[in-house]
């Protein structure tokens, strides 16, 4: 059984009005120091550099963002969402025009560098466990709005995706528990009420997986549990349910809750405590690109 539900990139008409969102939060009536240094048909080239190392993601939602103020941007990416890069590598080669390049800089780079320190941060969650047959999980611990982006960027970092929203898994939580008067009533209700939806049970302590098991819950989560109350909890549960380990997880301890043979791990610093991917945009004067043009057509003829 699987607990995840893998991302895609986001379909343009999906983040078009997200994208024209945050343009206009940050553009207003006008780029004032853009309109007044560049002319409307100045036309430019430049390149993303990454500034740190680590994986990269977003890459598309960028080239997005830019074709809102230029249509016939151009942007030609030189590493793939997904890939592992080194400081000092070139992202993407852009082409267009200087005011759209200028104006949009900002936006597509929070995008990018969000989305990247996410992949980033993943990846090492990843390669902590590597050897153990265990997902690295996100959560639902996003920015408003934008949790699609945030999912995305887990997944290129080669996470796993949890529950999307509260429509796609039913979880039941401490204050759900208190509200039904016990796991096995929580249960029952929503069995009752959506017999589609599979449905997770947090559990605390080794009577409430007990209960979730005779619940019969398809996922159990083992929350903020020490490393040897998980490994007893696991080998209660055996094969009875999907198991996700959450709470305090870190790259110090993770390994060791891995160990304890938990199908899953949930990291909510995935998505909540993002340490940004720095990318640098540098883009040539006027001068330098029409000069880069002019020695390009001579060399055609």
């Amino acid at each position: 059984m699987s607990i995840n539900h893998p991302v895609d990139i986001p379909d343009q008409s999906d983040t078009d009005r997200l994208i024209e969102q945050v343009l206009d939060e940050d553009i207003g009536i006008g780029d004032i120091t853009t309109e007044a240094i560049v002319g409307y048909e100045s036309h430019t080239d430049g390149i993303w550099v990454a500034k740190d190392s680590g994986v990269i993601a977003g890459l598309e939602i960028a080239r997005r963002v830019f074709l809102k103020l230029d249509p016939e941007f151009y942007w030609l990416p030189q590493v793939e969402d997904g890939e592992w890069v080194e400081e000092g590598t070139i992202l993407a080669k852009i082409f267009g025009q200087s005011r759209a390049l200028l104006t949009a800089e900002r936006v597509a780079l929070n995008f990018v560098q969000r989305m990247s320190g996410i992949a980033t941060k993943t990846r090492q969650f990843v390669k902590q466990v590597e050897g153990f047959s265990v997902s690295i999980l996100d959560t639902r611990k996003t920015v408003p709005g934008i949790r699609v982006l945030d999912k995305y960027a887990v997944a290129a970092g080669g996470g796993q995706n949890h529950r999307m929203g509260l429509f796609d898994l039913a979880m039941i939580k401490d204050n759900h528990i208190r509200a039904a008067g016990g796991i096995g009533h929580a249960v029952k209700k929503v069995r009752d009420y959506a017999p589609e939806i599979r449905i997770e049970v947090e559990t605390t302590t080794l009577g409430q997986v007990k209960a979730a098991v005779n619940a019969e819950a398809d996922i159990i989560m083992l929350d903020n549990m020490n490393v040897e109350m998980m490994l007893k909890a696991v080998q209660i549960i055996g094969s009875s349910a999907y198991t996700e380990a959450s709470g305090n997880i870190s790259l110090e301890n993770v390994r060791k809750v891995a160990m304890t043979g938990v199908n899953s791990i949930s990291v909510g610093a995935l998505t909540h405590s993002v340490q940004a991917f720095d990318i640098s945009q540098i883009i040539k004067s006027e001068t330098d690109s029409k000069l880069k043009k002019t020695n390009e057509e001579s060399t055609d003829g």
